[in-house]
């Protein structure tokens, strides 16, 4: 990322060394120098997209796989003082151009940031890909554990599925016109996974929950994500999930294991055990078995696909009819918006990644 603005006085650069520094106190080491998240985890593979807009070009901040390493907010990516990696992102701020939501979110690259984003050697694919070979490997494997400390409490449209909840994981697919102008319907960008984390103000305990979205254009209405509960309840149900949903603050785990066509799905939490699913990502036939003749028939076959981590909050400012834009507050001030509870933040203790790998 190129800084081509002049930072604000909570920003600095020091020694070649890309240091962004929020309002925050930032965690140090008994040197009293800071601490990288990527001194505590292996990014090398990785790149974020923040909340942020310092080289005030108009579009998200991108911090590519070499910046990462010694890169840090300490307002939106940073270690705290038990060495675990913080992602925050508030209701309000830039936002990349195919979404209104603000992330703090990791995008996994296999090649390690040394080809396009888009490109083959970034991407995984599945084994029915008619150009499998040409992807950097089949299938995929990403593990984590961490804790989801706040999510927005404000919301205009509250009864709308997105209000107060969190992505935490997702598969995404590659956005790719020119893929797409082939003719095999696909390309468009979608996501055959996303991990909610969700909670009610009026609630103690919050939902974990993962949704599939159909592999159809981005303007078809019934491009809609099919929602299964894993603790708590799923997306549509606003029902107190009581004891049987994750709390604050409470650890669970995830593994998204993607072999050969199918993704396998295992969830643990020290309350309440474990929880697994399989979905066979190149047809359309949903995780209970059931043809679903709204899908894409082979579903995301033809896809490159790829990991991200992080906080992708999902409370959108924006005020619009669909239920994906559920105007929650904020004014984008983030000193303002966190002292108003306008945001979402996620504490990951663990993130790796791997080849997707047989079931036992």
């Amino acid at each position: 990322m190129n800084i081509k603005k002049t930072l604000p006085v909570c920003n600095v650069i020091m020694m070649g060394i890309l240091f962004l520094q929020g309002c925050g106190t930032a965690i140090k080491n008994k040197d009293q120098q800071v601490i990288f998240p990527a001194e505590k985890f292996d990014l090398t593979q990785w790149q974020i997209n923040t909340p942020t807009d310092v080289d005030n070009n108009g579009i998200v901040d991108e911090i590519g796989v070499a910046e990462i390493q010694t890169y840090q907010h300490s307002d939106y990516f940073y270690v705290d003082t038990e060495g675990n990696m913080v992602f925050a992102a508030p209701n309000k701020a830039i936002t990349s151009i195919y979404s209104t939501n603000t992330r703090s979110e990791l995008h996994h690259m296999l090649a390690g940031g040394k080809a396009e984003i888009k490109s083959f050697a970034n991407n995984f694919a599945l084994q029915s890909n008619r150009r499998a070979d040409a992807f950097a490997q089949i299938g995929g494997n990403l593990q984590a554990t961490l804790k989801v400390n706040y999510v927005s409490k404000r919301a205009k449209y509250d009864e709308k599925p997105t209000a107060f909840s969190v992505v935490v994981g997702q598969v995404h697919a590659v956005q790719d016109k020119a893929r797409r102008d082939e003719g095999e319907g696909y390309g468009w960008g979608n996501e055959p996974l996303k991990i909610y984390y969700k909670k009610l103000p009026n609630h103690d305990y919050g939902s974990v929950f993962w949704n599939y979205e159909r592999n159809l254009e981005k303007d078809n209405p019934d491009r809609i994500d099919i929602s299964y509960p894993v603790w708590g309840k799923p997306w549509l149900d606003f029902s107190d999930p009581k004891e049987q949903g994750i709390a604050l603050n409470e650890a669970f785990s995830y593994e998204v294991n993607i072999y050969e066509n199918i993704m396998y799905l295992t969830f643990t939490n020290a309350r309440h055990g474990t929880v697994t699913y399989e979905l066979d990502l190149s047809n359309n036939i949903d995780a209970y078995g059931n043809v679903d003749e709204l899908d894409f028939p082979k579903g995301y076959t033809g896809e490159g696909h790829h990991f991200k981590a992080g906080a992708y909050n999902q409370c959108s400012t924006k005020d619009d009819p669909s239920f994906r834009y559920p105007a929650c507050s904020g004014i984008g001030d983030w000193s303002t918006d966190k002292a108003n509870g306008d945001y979402t933040q996620v504490t990951f203790s663990r993130l790796v990644t791997g080849l997707g790998r047989k079931p036992e």
